[in-house]
């Protein structure tokens, strides 16, 4: 009974977002409201960590911004915010959490691209 009620009110899986793989770069769409607007907010990054856990799932998205300080965002993989997400590009990794890239900078920080 609990069960079927928990699954009734859990969120949908949101359909704009595909299967992520630590190491993508991609570009997420945010939809963002500021008073009486709304907005879409671009959010362009490496994935350096995903989270599976059903429900509760996220992925962080990290970038480069102005004069070098890296930003990091998680996104909720079912949130109905998150309009869309494009993958860019797959690279070489070799383990699922990337966060040895937040000590690296400029061309250390780069990441071999994945040729399927």
């Amino acid at each position: 009974m609990s069960d079927q009620l928990l699954r009734e009110i859990e969120p949908a899986v949101n359909p704009n977002v595909p299967e992520l793989r630590p190491g993508d770069i991609v570009s997420v769409f945010l939809r963002i409201k500021e008073g009486n607007n709304e907005r879409t907010q671009e959010f362009k990054g490496t994935v350096i960590r995903i989270r599976k856990g059903g429900v509760e799932s996220n992925f962080t998205v990290r970038r480069i911004a102005s004069n070098g300080i890296g930003v990091e965002r998680t996104f909720m993989t079912r949130s109905p915010r998150l309009e869309k997400v494009v993958v860019h590009r797959h690279s070489v990794v070799r383990r699922s959490k990337l966060y040895y890239l937040r000590d690296r900078v400029g061309k250390k920080a780069r990441l071999k691209q994945k040729f399927s």
